[in-house]
């Protein structure tokens, strides 16, 4: 009768070590079996947990060292004479630094979002608006000139959200499916209404992702193919965790849908505002 209870100290020593690995076998189903399983379920989190923690800090290592080691390779260049500090080297020095930036701002924006610090400010908002904003910052300050850019997005469509978070949510979905599109290819936007909700997609024309990797798509670091970036830079991976944690505190869901070759969809959907957006539920296309 007490040999679970036995086994459950001697894990929480093992646990105390980090090994989380150990589990309770029982086959009672009396209050014991049922601390027993509950035991478990908590010893495979806690595992879970652990694995992301290790997967974080090796990824987040990787990420650093890559600009940081660029970065020193150019200066022991200029330190040893063997470059001259001109415009161009300066330059590339300056873009692995931004790199640098852009990391840690999103690393710290992508905490704070999951731990509720940043409170979302609601509001009535106009969904075209946003989406022209973001169609036009890729058009004019990306210079994305080989693949076009096409609005879907009607001008009744209004929802309950923050316009800030919600623009950054569609920059890093457009952003996402301008890096996997060849030239001559297409990223459209467009939205409809679902009830009380209101549905956004974005669509491209690109390599498209194996399904083996859409349930892993929207976790920190996880990229499905980092050599098909269309961006000899590359993204840094937490574009999409931070579109999730977004969506999801607006009370949404963001999934993904992919047919390898012909493209891939990101769909997520908002609170549509009350009294502000049609009753007829339609999709929409200018």
């Amino acid at each position: 009768m007490t040999q679970p209870l036995r086994d459950m100290a001697a894990a929480v020593r093992r646990m105390e070590v980090g090994d989380y690995t150990a589990r309770v076998m029982t086959r009672s189903r009396d209050e014991v079996g049922q601390l027993a399983t509950a035991f478990n379920r908590m010893s495979a989190e806690l595992e879970l947990l652990e694995r992301s923690r290790r997967d974080l800090v090796a990824n987040v290592s990787h990420e650093l060292k890559t600009p940081i080691t660029a970065i020193r390779a150019h200066l022991e260049n200029l330190a040893d004479g063997i470059e001259q500090p001109d415009r161009e080297t300066m330059q590339v020095m300056l873009n692995q630094t931004e790199r640098l930036g852009r990391l840690v701002d999103q690393l710290l924006d992508l905490s704070k979002l999951e731990s509720g610090e940043v409170p979302l400010q609601l509001e009535p908002m106009p969904l075209a608006p946003v989406i022209d904003q973001v169609l036009s910052e890729f058009s004019v300050g990306r210079a994305v000139t080989d693949v076009s850019l096409i609005d879907e997005v009607s001008e009744e469509l209004v929802v309950e959200a923050d316009r800030e978070r919600i623009h950054q949510v569609v920059f890093n979905l457009v952003d996402n499916a301008v890096r996997f599109t060849p030239p001559g290819g297409e990223v459209s936007v467009g939205a409809w209404r679902e009830g009380d909700r209101v549905a956004i997609e974005v669509h491209d024309t690109g390599v498209g992702v194996a399904s083996e990797h859409l349930p892993r798509l929207f976790e920190r670091f996880y990229r499905a193919d980092p050599a098909r970036s269309r961006d000899d830079g590359g993204g840094t991976g937490i574009g999409l965790a931070i579109a999730r944690s977004i969506v999801e505190g607006h009370g949404g869901r963001i999934v993904a849908d992919s047919d390898p070759g012909n493209g891939a969809t990101f769909t997520f959907d908002l609170p549509a505002a009350r009294a502000a957006v049609p009753a007829t539920d339609r999709r929409t296309a200018t």
